[in-house]
């Protein structure tokens, strides 16, 4: 599976990015998919995460709750982050992540800077 992200910018605080991640390859292996972040200086962390093909269960991390929204188009097998009212503190760098049973795949990072 090869993930190619896309969507990352400056924006000033309170506004708004769409991340997109399209996956290809062996897609039908996918589990679930997920956005994680680096913060300089501080561990990769799980943002945002979504079931797969028919299961579409999410998950948001405390921080971005009511703020950020996940979603994918299976046809176009592309994931999406919506980032709304957007803060300083979620300036990093956001990374695409899918999972198998037995593997992880990663996309490449895309930098998401918030200015005050």
């Amino acid at each position: 599976v090869q993930l190619q992200a896309s969507g990352g910018g400056l924006v000033q605080a309170g506004g708004s990015l769409r991340l997109s991640c399209a996956a290809s390859g062996s897609t039908f292996l996918i589990i679930y998919m997920a956005w994680y972040r680096q913060a300089p200086g501080k561990q990769r962390e799980l943002v945002a995460r979504i079931g797969f093909d028919s299961d579409s269960t999410t998950y948001y991390a405390d921080g971005v709750k009511g703020r950020f929204t996940i979603s994918r188009d299976n046809a176009k097998n592309i994931l999406y982050l919506q980032m709304d009212s957007l803060k300083p503190e979620d300036t990093a760098v956001y990374y695409c992540n899918a999972r198998s049973r037995n593997t992880n795949f990663w996309g490449q990072g895309t930098q998401v800077t918030v200015s005050s």
